[in-house]
């Protein structure tokens, strides 16, 4: 293929802005600093741009440590989005994220362009379990536990059942399948508590990276993108 697509393909912008790069910048393909975006390459070329090495990896997975007051959306004219903390050009291949945290929620975020098995990840039907690490004020009821086993009624549906384990000091950890709008808030809620930190420390068969800072984020090896697809299939939850 010709390098200007494969640049493209990895996001890097318009024939235009590409060709700009390779004025400006030193590309290098196996070896040859190459300048016009007509030289041909293949997918297992050693291609670098400034010393730094470019994979062809047309399909994307990221992970994100979401920060606080951030928006999960691909666009917001009054706030932040988790877009700007990863590189620009993952936009233009067409990188989303997996779901959506709330603004206030930390933890773990998924963003990927493979649109069918993310939306595999979130479908109910795939029983993929998301895990959070709750603090909450008040005192819950007694049956807490049992009833978010049993699936929990918050009237305008009843939950999946779901797994709440109660920790000291006003924390309990609660995985669910789902993940509708406000879902842990509202489960705290009904059980007679009020969620004050919210953070998701796990997807599927995905922790979340202690070495992420909040707002840093890394790229899913091979390992763990089959983890997943395989969560979808029925395989670990």
């Amino acid at each position: 293929m010709r390098l200007e697509k494969y640049l493209h393909d990895l996001g890097y912008g318009s024939r235009k802005e590409i060709a700009r790069l390779l004025r400006q910048r030193e590309v290098v393909a196996d070896g040859v600093r190459v300048k016009n975006g007509a030289e041909q390459v293949s997918e297992t070329s050693a291609v670098s741009i400034d010393g730094e090495a470019v994979a062809y990896e047309p399909e994307v997975w990221l992970m994100l440590h979401k920060p606080q007051g951030v928006i999960t959306a691909t666009k917001d004219r009054d706030h932040e989005t988790v877009m700007a903390l990863i590189p620009e050009r993952y936009a233009r291949m067409g990188v989303v994220p997996v779901g959506r945290l709330d603004k206030d929620t930390t933890g773990l975020l998924l963003l990927t362009n493979d649109g069918q098995t993310a939306h595999r990840l979130m479908s109910p039907k795939g029983h993929v379990t998301k895990v959070y690490d709750v603090g909450y004020e008040g005192v819950l009821v007694e049956d807490a536990v049992a009833r978010c086993a049993e699936g929990l009624d918050l009237g305008d549906f009843v939950t999946a059942p779901a797994t709440l384990e109660l920790l000291e000091g006003g924390h309990c950890t609660l995985a669910i399948r789902e993940g509708k709008y406000h879902q842990v808030k509202r489960m705290l809620h009904a059980l007679g508590g009020v969620v004050t930190a919210l953070s998701r420390r796990q997807f599927g068969p995905l922790a979340l990276d202690e070495t992420l800072a909040p707002g840093q984020w890394r790229r899913l090896n091979d390992e763990e993108i089959c983890a997943l697809k395989a969560a979808t299939r029925g395989g670990q939850r």
